[in-house]
């Protein structure tokens, strides 16, 4: 019998003309394991076809853990959500028809998710059978390259092994090529950064065949010393890399584990000798102003319609399901602002939506959505529209991690005209020295003149005659998006792509003010827990 997993994968709603430059090129590898045998006498054999952009793959027999040979390219957009379908089939003619086959399992997914997902892996349970588990998916995705003569590479590390008795550590790394008879060459030693346990090292340039004389997948070994001035240099760990692995960092962030082999032998609860953590961290923001009108009437912003979405709803749904692909533990802070509290009806400019104070973060999108939702029916709208508090509440945040380790995004949705402008500006003139970005997105009908005046895309928006030191702000009106015939889901997809193209920019800017060479490409955020991050 001949048997084949079927893969399907279609990618949202293309329009060629109306789409937007790639972020990067990627290639996607599946695989399967314990997929349910439909075979009476031999294990399911499997294949791989797409539906939109995706051809088939080769038939693999017997085997209920395949990994498909065949890899398929597609075009990665960071602002746009791009649907993954998997349908997986054993195939036991010929036939194109899929009814014709067994039916093994689905599962969904975005491509942002591969992306994100530490080291670009995605496993994910299959189902669509009920009473049955189908077994797992694995969606690896990984970013092709031009092959070139040089490359620029940049380290940082955290929270490395101290080494000093009277202080911190002056780490420096040594890089070796690995040669056929298993010995290594050294062919790069950077810099020492002086008294440090969180070293940002200078960016370098060195030839392909210095690191692997063309061969991607030889090993390149980087030793990790605390430099000494009598030259005995203390080992604080290493780790083990090739260039195909590094060259990944042209979309995401490399991370390593820096091992001391000797401590790891001697103490059972060593896990390594330096970690860092490279994340998103998406804050929501949301307008509880009079002016919006009254929940409870059909003509407000805030109406909580059976039917549909209303506007702020929407904006939250389409920004953050994007989003969310890129923060690893899919918690976010919601605030508000604007409104009266209960027990005693103080206004606040700053207040969690879900009630706590100490705790503001939801889970996920659908979290904050619920969140949203029950502040709708405990607080009273009022006044005035202040943005500077929750811009500062952001940049508190951002002001304690500027090494580009973690970047912070506040959406804003909002319906009518600032009240603190003059603190508006001076907050985000603050902050655009920090790792943030801001969307502001417009609700209703009001005029929105002075929401221009923030986005600094024409004029770089100034506080007291200081300028901001890079444009922070990404403002669109959601009255532009919406769908003429009524579909939404079209309205969310276009409000997303806008008002997340200009974010890869604004990280990249505040990666490079800062000497930390950036990804031409926005970077996934990486899980905490681990040591050294390289960016090409």
């Amino acid at each position: 019998m001949n048997n084949s997993f079927l893969n399907m994968a279609s990618i949202g709603d293309f329009d060629p003309l109306n789409a937007s430059i790639p972020a990067t090129k990627v290639e996607i590898t599946v695989s399967c394991r314990n997929l349910l045998d439909r075979d009476t006498f031999s294990k399911s054999d499997p294949s791989k076809i797409s539906h939109l952009s995706f051809g088939r793959t080769e038939v693999i027999d017997n085997t209920l853990n395949p990994d498909f040979v065949r890899k398929f390219i597609l075009d990665y957009f960071f602002e746009e959500r791009q649907n993954l379908r998997f349908d997986l089939y054993d195939v036991d003619s010929k036939s194109a028809n899929l009814s014709k086959h067994d039916f093994l399992g689905q599962a969904y997914c975005t491509l942002g998710e591969v992306v994100g997902s530490l080291g670009s892996r995605l496993e994910k349970a299959l189902g669509g059978i009920p009473g049955k588990k189908c077994g797992t998916i694995i969606v690896k995705a990984e970013e092709l390259n031009n092959c070139r003569e040089s490359v620029m590479m940049q380290f940082c590390g955290n929270k490395l092994d101290k080494k000093d008795f009277f202080g911190k550590s002056d780490p420096f790394l040594v890089f070796y090529r690995s040669n056929e008879d298993g010995t290594f060459t050294i062919c790069h030693k950077t810099e020492v950064v002086k008294n440090t346990l969180n070293p940002v090292w200078q960016a370098f340039k060195i030839p392909v065949r210095a690191l692997c004389n063309g061969d991607y997948d030889r090993t390149i070994k980087v030793e990790v010393y605390d430099w000494d001035r009598d030259g005995s240099h203390d080992f604080i760990g290493e780790f083990s890399t090739s260039y195909r692995e590094l060259s990944r960092g042209q979309s995401q962030f490399n991370v390593y584990e820096v091992v001391n082999p000797k401590k790891k032998g001697k103490k059972k609860k060593y896990l390594n000798s330096g970690t860092v953590r490279t994340q998103i961290n998406f804050t929501v923001a949301i307008d509880f102003t009079a002016s919006n009108g009254n929940p409870a009437q059909p003509t407000s912003l805030h109406y909580m319609s059976p039917y549909q979405l209303n506007a702020y709803a929407m904006a939250l749904k389409a920004v953050g399901e994007i989003i969310q692909d890129y923060d690893s533990d899919k918690m976010f802070p919601a605030l508000g602002f604007g409104a009266k509290l209960p027990p005693d009806g103080r206004v606040s400019h700053e207040f969690a939506l879900n009630g706590n104070p100490q705790n503001p973060y939801c889970a996920g999108i659908d979290g904050v959505m619920e969140a949203y939702y029950q502040s709708l029916k405990s607080v009273q709208l009022y006044g005035p529209t202040n943005f500077s508090p929750v811009i500062n509440h952001v940049a508190r945040y951002a002001a304690s991690v500027k090494d580009g380790s973690q970047y912070f995004v506040l959406l804003i949705i909002t319906d009518g005209v600032i009240s603190d402008m003059a603190q508006t500006k001076e907050s985000i003139v603050n902050a655009s020295c920090l790792p943030m970005s801001i969307i502001i997105v417009g609700v209703g009908p009001a005029e929105f003149d002075a929401m221009i005046e923030l986005d600094g895309d024409e004029v770089r928006i100034s506080s007291r005659g200081r300028y901001a030191e890079r444009d922070i702000v990404q403002f669109v009106p959601f009255r532009d998006y919406i769908d003429r015939t009524g579909n939404h889901i079209l309205s969310m997809a276009r409000l997303a792509k806008d008002v997340l193209a200009e974010i890869p920019d604004q990280f990249l800017s505040y990666m490079r003010t800062r000497g930390i060479k950036p990804s031409p490409a926005p970077p996934p955020y990486t899980p905490p827990g681990q040591p050294l991050q390289t960016q090409i």
